[in-house]
């Protein structure tokens, strides 16, 4: 039997996956030992129970001048940015992508556009953002927005183009109109596909956020990390940076578990 015919099973499959990361744990652990074998006090590569320890710490112990658990804190502040960022996004980019995607003179008329703006590097445009916005809430969530939209409503109007013809064409003899043709044939077909998209923006948008919290804003994941890093607390940041990642994770799951539900008949669910 050939290999691209073989499939791992069950307990060989979750080996498989978690081999890389015990890999990269062994790696860090060697190094972090031969580091602070050369200096004790070494802070580059603190060892796995101080992170440990550290993160119960940040998990648990409330802040000496608010009272508050700063963790929560930066995490509730930056879950509300990226999932208010997102959503916007999201919904400017479904409603102009089935539109750019159905109607030709949309398309002839945006789609270029749409082309250009997605080229222009979106942390190039974050001074401006500050300056026309201020240095609030309102400037970061639209630094996530201006992201991520471009991307996302240029893979809503071509999954709309790439969407068979026979489908209008039957719809149109059965007296639909343009606006039942949206809802009814085309909306339940791109709903799959904004949900993948949205699972593959979420790395960009976590970039962005980041990048505008370290810059200018008082609670965040993103401004504590950048808060610490004047004093080489890499357990903090490495507990930060963990955190995140999981966040990223869980939330990638869900939107996943999200369509697998919603559209189990669709293959972008998968």
């Amino acid at each position: 039997m050939r290999w691209i015919n073989r499939k791992p099973g069950a307990v060989l499959a979750t080996a498989l996956a978690a081999l890389p990361f015990v890999a990269v744990l062994i790696v860090y652990m060697i190094g972090s030992e031969m580091r602070l074998a050369v200096n004790p006090q070494d802070k580059l590569l603190p060892a796995p129970t101080t992170i440990l320890s550290t993160a119960e710490r940040l998990l648990t112990e409330p802040d000496r001048r608010s009272g508050e658990i700063l963790f929560w804190k930066d995490t509730f502040a930056s879950l509300r940015r990226l999932g208010l960022g997102v959503l916007i996004a999201s919904s400017a980019a479904l409603i102009a992508g089935i539109g750019i995607g159905m109607l030709p003179y949309l398309r002839k008329t945006f789609a270029p556009f749409v082309a250009v703006v997605s080229m222009v590097p979106p942390l190039a445009i974050l001074p401006i953002l500050f300056i026309l916005l201020g240095l609030g809430e309102v400037s970061k969530v639209a630094l996530i927005v201006i992201g991520i939209t471009p991307f996302l409503m240029r893979d809503m109007s071509q999954r709309v183009i790439d969407l068979p013809r026979e489908q209008f064409v039957k719809a149109q003899t059965l007296g639909a109109s343009s606006m039942a043709i949206g809802l009814h044939v085309v909306l339940p077909q791109v709903l799959p596909r904004l949900i993948a998209a949205v699972r593959l923006s979420l790395g960009p948008a976590w970039l962005f956020l980041i990048a505008a919290e370290a810059i200018a804003s008082d609670q965040g994941l993103g401004y504590r990390i950048f808060l610490v890093r004047r004093y080489l607390a890499m357990d903090v940041i490495l507990t930060y940076v963990v955190w995140i990642t999981l966040l990223a994770y869980l939330l990638d799951l869900g939107l996943r578990m999200l369509a697998k539900r919603a559209f189990p008949w669709d293959g972008e669910a998968l």
